[in-house]
Parts: structure tokens; C-alpha cells; sequence
């Protein structure tokens, strides 16, 4: 995606070129992914007739100060940039437009025609660009959300010490030039010598890219930029690159130069000897990493329905044809008795109970022929008892 060399590079052209003149004509593109919350025709009425007093930016988003609110502000996102017809503005390599092709290009999403006959034109190859028509850019969402501007508002090394030691997560998230440091080095474990060479990285290497208008023709060889850019295996300064996917991104970096540092880091693919494809693309503002992540967590909850008790076999045949209802499903339910869970089924049971009433019958024949036989003992007895008692009294 464009950085912030890039997109600082676009602001001193607009400044330059642009600033104090009259907006007399302006086209806006028809397109409600790029053009946000704001209708072509909107946007093209509050650009007419104003003057551009400023061209300011804040990270990766700059906007036009007019004579009068409401402003437009332009997210660049993956491959937006802006062309001045006749002037030399950083082409960003995946956003560049042809000096070939025919003008406005037919990516432009907007163009402005100045009352001097200078026109200028914002493209966007791919529609990840963001433009909006705002009362105050800098009091909403994305730039009201931004951090300090990494060329205008430095972080003192104490304030980064302090941000990184909260960050259990690979500094290649973090930041994409990591310094010498292994782009899955654990934030948090970073030592205070890592963090001030980061830190003096970062100025050191923006501040350069600023100065040479965001040229990468210009910036030094020894930089993994030019090698990361093709995905190619290389060498710097007789030292090997090998590439691994680290947040989302194909990641070049030197192991001999950039080790980790401690037991634990963050997990990446690592494949050295690959060439990757050349037009392989990656997703606007680390979104791959995102979707990774979201797939993560995906895996990490629990599946629908794994827990669930089935109650037989053809229960699950109607749940797989989709028959849903109660009443199917109380017809396929196995009846409880005493709210006591039903015995599996057994084909031997009909037999079980079959030999279990026979026997009870048996058993109670014989009680009942014991019962007859005693019954005849105890009648007995008591006719001989009779007979007994008769002759006692004779």
C-alpha cells in the first residue's frame, strides 16, 4: 500500500501546485465503494467554486483544505494516488498510471480542473480507496483514530519502551521495517538497546524517503525493499534473505542479522528456498492478517451441534434431511419411562423376557400345588384331631 513517503509526497505537489487556485471544473466517479456517504454530484457541487488553501495529512490520509467547509479527504488504502497533469508526483509501483494512458485515466475517481488550466486527478486501480466530504477530517474516524504522525509527531523513545512492553505480538505487526530485528521477535521482549536502534530506524529511514519524494529508484540497495518487492532470493552485503509470512505478509528479512531473541515468538511459515509470485498481492491495510486471525479464532470455538445428544440412529437421518419439525422429531424421540434414559436396544430382550415369564408361571404352579398339598396336610390333621377328641368323651 502507499506509505506515508507516498502519500507526503502527493501533499507537497498539491501544496505546491495546487494551492491558492480556484477549482472551475470537477468529475467525480460513479462509484459508492470508493466515493463514501457522499453522491458524485454532492461532491462535485462542494468542490466547485472553492480555493485550495492547504494540502495537509496525517498518517496515510490526506485531505484538501478549502475557502469553506466541508472538505474531501482521501484515504489512500491499497493503490490510490494522485497525478498532476505535466508534473513528476511519485508513482507508487502498484498504483501507477501510465503517462501512456489517456487522461483523466479511467481509474480516476476524482478530478478537478483549477481556473489555470492545471488539472489534477486522485485514481484508484483496485477500489480500496476511501473519499469523503467532512465538516472536520481531522474530528472523525479514520484520523480523529490515528496515532501520532510517525514525521510530524515522533514518539520519544520512552513512549515507545513503554508501547512495546504491552505488545505480546510479533513486531512485524507492529511495524514493517523491524531494524535488525526478526520480524517474529515478541514485542514485549525487545531490549532497551532493540528499541532505541528501532527507534532511531524509523526517523532515519522516513525522514530519507520524505527528502527523496518517496522514490525507490533512490533509496540505498542495501535496503530489503528492493528485494521484498519481488519476493526473490537475494543477498545483502553477502548475507542471505530468506522470506516467511508474518502477520498476513510475505516478510523478507537476514537471519543472521535479524535473530530472536528468547525461547518464545510468534509462529510464521518460513520457506527459503521459494520464489514467490511475483504478482502475488497483498490484502489493504493488513486485512490478510485479519481474516487470519479470524480464522484462528474460528477454530478456537466450540462447533455447533458437537455436544448434542442424538437419540437413535434414524433421528439423525431426519435431522440430515431437513426435516426439522416438532412433530417429526417427537415421533422419532425413544419413549422414557419414570424419566429414566431408555436401554439401548437389544435383539435378544424379546427372548430375555419370554424366558422370564415362563419361569414366573412355573413358579407359581408349584406355589399354588405346595399351597393345595399343605391345604390337604392341615385338613387331615385336623379329621384325626376330630376323631381323636370324639373317643375321649366316649
Amino acid at each position: 500500500m502507499p506509505e506515508l513517503p507516498e502519500v507526503e509526497a502527493a501533499r507537497k505537489a498539491i501544496e505546491e501546485h495546487c494551492t491558492g487556485k480556484k477549482v472551475r471544473r470537477s468529475v467525480v466517479a460513479n462509484d459508492s465503494k470508493v466515493i463514501e456517504g457522499v453522491s458524485p454530484s454532492e461532491l462535485e457541487s462542494a468542490l466547485v467554486g472553492k480555493t485550495i488553501i492547504a494540502a495537509l495529512r496525517k498518517g496515510k490520509n490526506l485531505w484538501l483544505r478549502l475557502d469553506s467547509p466541508p472538505f474531501p479527504s482521501f484515504q489512500f488504502g491499497m493503490s490510490g494516488a494522485v497525478y498532476i497533469k505535466g508534473v513528476a508526483v511519485t508513482k507508487y509501483k502498484r498504483s501507477a498510471v501510465s503517462d501512456e494512458d489517456e487522461w483523466p485515466s479511467k481509474f480516476s475517481k476524482v478530478f478537478m480542473e483549477l481556473e489555470d488550466g492545471l488539472e489534477l486527478s486522485f485514481t484508484d486501480k483496485r477500489r480500496f480507496a476511501r473519499v469523503r466530504l467532512l465538516q472536520d477530517p481531522e474530528a472523525v474516524p479514520p484520523i480523529s483514530e490515528l496515532g501520532p504522525d510517525a514525521l510530524l509527531e515522533p514518539l520519544q523513545i520512552e513512549e515507545l519502551v513503554n508501547a512495546l512492553r504491552k505488545r505480546n505480538t510479533a513486531i512485524k505487526a507492529l511495524l514493517l521495517n523491524q531494524a535488525r530485528i526478526h520480524p517474529l521477535q515478541i514485542a514485549s521482549r525487545l531490549s532497551r538497546e532493540d528499541c532505541e536502534s528501532l527507534h532511531r530506524c524509523i526517523e532515519e529511514v522516513i525522514r530519507y524517503a520524505v527528502e527523496v519524494d518517496a522514490d525507490c529508484n533512490s533509496f540505498p540497495i542495501e535496503w530489503l525493499f528492493h528485494y521484498r518487492w519481488g519476493k526473490k532470493p537475494g543477498k545483502v552485503n553477502g548475507k542471505r534473505i530468506e522470506f516467511i509470512a508474518a502477520g498476513g505478509r510475505t516478510t523478507a528479512f537476514v537471519p543472521e542479522l535479524q535473530k530472536l531473541i528468547g525461547v518464545k515468538s510468534v509462529k510464521g511459515k518460513s520457506n527459503q528456498s521459494r520464489k514467490a509470485n511475483p504478482d502475488e498481492e497483498e490484502d489493504d491495510e493488513g486485512s490478510k492478517g485479519e481474516e487470519i486471525e479470524k480464522e484462528k479464532e474460528i477454530k478456537r470455538q466450540p462447533k455447533k451441534g458437537k455436544n448434542k445428544k442424538v437419540g437413535s440412529h434414524r433421528q439423525q437421518k431426519v435431522d440430515a434431511s431437513g426435516d426439522n419439525s416438532e412433530e417429526a422429531n417427537e415421533k422419532e424421540k425413544p419413549k422414557k419411562k419414570n424419566g429414566k434414559k431408555p436401554l439401548a436396544a437389544d435383539k435378544t430382550q424379546p427372548k430375555v423376557v419370554k424366558a422370564n415369564r415362563n419361569e414366573l408361571k412355573s413358579l407359581d404352579i408349584r406355589a399354588k400345588a405346595q399351597a393345595k398339598e399343605s391345604s390337604k396336610k392341615r385338613s387331615g390333621s385336623n379329621e384325626a384331631s376330630t376323631q381323636q377328641k370324639k373317643k375321649i368323651r366316649k
